[in-house]
């Protein structure tokens, strides 16, 4: 027998173990329980980023899986049923309500209908369910039916076919007593949560689109996932936080894009003072445009004083108000004269250009109030911070939504703070710990760089020189050209990636990088696979402004036990396209990866977690066996 050395500390820790495995077949079945599902291949994780506040699309993808749910059912019903009857199998498992609903008012949800439409779920069931213990299936089952359903979808055949006849009952009476809706709605939403294990958002939940909140609400509810923030997410965040200028420029993206409906219904943020002191100080133009008019100069005003403040920062090409000549209607910028395009700015003082106004203070403080006040919005945020950071490394990928900066050699750049320089790793966990700081402590430099995550040009968040002024005064184009990081040209080379991947302590051939933040131009032939499969980016335009762009409406990356692929998704028509044509969203898929062997539990981060269990399981079975620790019950039930 292997003898052990057993600290003080170690005790310890076993009498608390004891706590919850009290006797020698309790540890027992524990360790036999953990070693079986190591064996067992790892969960299905999806990947998808850059949502923009596109509600249904998203809702939608949510419900069918990213396709998924369609694959299967073909796979398991496809030599039985026709495409029509596959259809209408996919999109009650998508919204089971709705369609129940509509079925019943036109007098097809017969008796005979809920049987052979039970009978389809169960089997479908078993197919998604194949390949998680029994007890993770019954977790993930709704407990008001777990039971029934466990049953159900573990029948086996036998000699008189007793069991066969058990479950028929079971069906005839679920039917008989009008619980046909109750365990259809049931098997759904067990359908959808074992189809997909875990859940990767790359970051930019936020702004574009206006049904952010609602997209959030609905991760709340979802079982398993993390969340990398992206620039427009880590806005809200410090908007939430109380950081001025990151409230002017949330509001400013919403009035641009005509989401104030987010602000106002969604977090009863109220802009009425906003848009009285804009239509009374910008006269000339439509009440939205001299909103947005307003705001904006709000913004640069904010972002000068920030910059002023942090010259380490290294962004003094923002500093614009001060450029102005007035007198001649121009700006100078890199060295260039451009004229603008509005010289009405009756609250800017060129002697010192950015001070606000009494009454420009007063909105600014009073916005600020309000989305500090929010409750709903202070409840979202909070949920960022929990289930999110600025990178994650989760079976072997390194998960970031924007850049590792980097100089034109291709070398790890950062910056300078306190004299400090961060790169690298380093600088990202420099900048998620102050995140936190800034919404924790309300610490004015982390308020600050909140704003700089958001749009500095070695922000790993944004990464470029943003022209938000000049793309709003300026007619040349010339002015507009927001030069990327030379992150977004090195990320081509495999090289460049494997460098990142050893500093966040990956060397495995199997690790990826797997980006968002810069939509893939698939219409023009652009590969979201680059560097020899060393790098994905999966922001493939879920917003609709950029649709046009990408030619497709998003990608989700899916990573089983078999390999990697990625699915295009194209344009989400309606929910009601759905329940009446059956309509889903149309995928293509493309595996890219496929793994030499199975990827078994374990050899994921779970399954160390598990072998380091074990472990410890084994020594507390040690400790019982040598009377170090004394059971706490006998481990036999009583008859």
């Amino acid at each position: 027998m292997i003898s052990y050395e057993l600290t003080d500390e170690k005790r310890k820790y076993l009498k608390l173990l004891a706590e919850k495995y009290p006797s020698i077949p309790a540890v027992s079945r524990e360790i036999i329980n953990l070693n079986a599902i190591l064996n067992l291949p790892k969960g299905t994780e999806h990947f998808m980023s850059d949502l923009h506040g596109e509600y249904e699309a998203f809702y939608h993808i949510l419900n069918n899986s990213s396709g998924v749910i369609r694959e299967k059912v073909k796979l398991t019903f496809g030599d039985i049923l026709g495409e029509h009857e596959r259809r209408e199998i996919c999109t009650l498992i998508y919204y089971p309500e709705e369609k129940l609903e509509m079925l019943k008012a036109r007098g097809w949800a017969t008796p005979e209908w809920y049987k052979v439409t039970l009978k389809q779920l169960i089997e479908l069931a078993k197919v998604l369910s194949s390949k998680y213990t029994r007890s993770k299936v019954r977790k993930a089952l709704p407990p008001e039916f777990s039971y029934i359903i466990d049953e159900l979808l573990h029948a086996q055949p036998d000699e008189d076919n007793n069991q066969y006849v058990y479950h028929e009952k079971i069906l005839d009476t679920i039917i008989g007593i009008d619980s046909g809706d109750e365990f259809i709605i049931a098997l759904a939403a067990s359908i959808k949560r074992l189809a997909v294990d875990h859940l990767h958002i790359v970051g930019d939940i936020f702004d574009r689109g206006n049904g952010a909140d609602k997209i959030i609400e609905l991760l709340m509810e979802y079982h398993s996932l993390d969340i990398q923030w992206g620039n427009h997410d880590i806005l809200w965040m410090g908007a939430a936080a109380g950081s001025r200028a990151c409230v002017a420029a949330a509001v400013r993206n919403n009035i641009k894009y005509n989401n104030m409906s987010i602000l106002e219904s969604g977090y009863a943020i109220s802009l009425r003072s906003l848009t009285l002191f804009a239509e009374k100080t910008y006269s000339k133009n439509e009440p939205m445009e001299a909103a947005l008019k307003a705001i904006s100069i709000i913004l640069f005003k904010l972002e000068g004083q920030i910059i002023q403040r942090h010259p380490e920062y290294e962004i003094n090409h923002m500093l614009l108000l001060d450029k102005i000549d007035f007198e001649n209607g121009i700006v100078y910028t890199n060295g260039t004269s451009y004229f603008l395009n509005d010289t009405d700015f009756p609250t800017v003082n060129p002697e010192n250009p950015y001070a606000l106004t009494s009454e420009e203070e007063k909105i600014i403080d009073e916005l600020t109030s309000s989305f500090q006040n929010s409750e709903r919005l202070q409840k979202h945020i909070q949920f960022l911070y929990a289930k999110g950071g600025m990178y994650r490394l989760y079976n072997g990928n390194l998960l970031f939504h924007g850049c590792i900066p980097l100089d034109e050699n291709g070398n790890f750049d950062g910056v300078t703070i306190d004299g400090r320089i961060y790169l690298g790793k380093t600088y990202m966990d420099y900048a998620e710990k102050t995140a936190r700081r800034a919404y924790f402590s309300h610490d004015s430099e982390a308020l600050d760089f909140m704003w700089y995550l958001w749009c500095g040009e070695k922000s790993p968040l944004f990464g470029r020189k943003i022209k938000t002024f000049e793309r709003m005064f300026i007619d040349d184009k010339t002015a507009w050209n927001e030069e990327k990081n030379p992150y977004f040209t090195h990320y081509k080379s495999e090289r460049t990636c494997a460098m990142i991947l050893r500093e966040f302590g990956l060397f495995s051939d199997m690790s990826h990088i797997i980006n968002g933040h810069t939509p893939i131009h698939a219409s023009e032939g652009e590969n979201p696979v680059k560097s020899n499969k060393k790098l994905i980016v999966i922001d493939g335009g879920f917003c609709k402004a950029y649709q046009g762009a990408t030619g497709i409406a998003g990608y989700t990356l899916i990573y089983n036990s078999h390999g990697m692929r990625i699915k295009a998704h194209q344009p989400f028509e309606s929910i009601e396209k759905v329940l009446t044509e059956n309509k889903d969203i149309e995928s293509s898929s493309d595996m890219f990866e496929t793994e030499r062997s199975r990827v078994m539990v374990k050899d994921t981060d779970n399954g160390k977690y598990i072998r380091d269990m074990i472990d410890d399981l084994k020594l507390l079975l040690y400790a019982y066996r040598q009377g170090i620790v004394a059971p706490q019950s006998s481990g036999i039930k009583k008859q």
